[in-house]
């Protein structure tokens, strides 16, 4: 698995906002805030539940990552997606930073992985 998620009710707009305070808990801020369902309708006229991709950043982190491997940015900001269901639900998925760091098999930047996975997983619980 790359990711982890959890399903929530709510408006969009109340939902996101939930999330950033939630990741501010862990030190977590949001460097990049996509309107995936805005952009795809404004390029290719296509029409689509609400999806938004928020790129979370712990500076601290980061900056680990970065010190132990300075390509890491190819795997940066940690992702986490808010999107609508059909059924009106929104569904809150987190990428799982051990998994993806755990690409560049250095045992320093896998324990920075499971230590930020740690995190998230601490925000998806205050959003249950």
């Amino acid at each position: 698995m790359y990711g982890f998620n959890i399903s929530v009710s709510g408006a969009m707009d109340d939902v996101i906002n939930k999330v950033k305070e939630a990741l501010k808990t862990e030190g977590f801020g949001v460097l990049t805030e996509i309107d995936v369902a805005a952009t795809l309708k404004e390029k290719i006229d296509v029409d689509r539940n609400p999806y938004v991709i928020l790129g979370a950043c712990n500076p601290a982190l980061a900056n680990q990552a970065i010190n132990a491997e300075p390509d890491i940015g190819l795997l940066l900001p940690c992702n986490v997606v808010v999107r609508k269901e059909d059924d009106g639900s929104i569904t809150i998925a987190f990428m799982d930073p051990a998994a993806v760091l755990g690409i560049v098999d250095r045992e320093e930047v896998t324990k920075l992985g499971l230590e930020v996975r740690g995190k998230l997983e601490k925000v998806r619980d205050l959003l249950n």
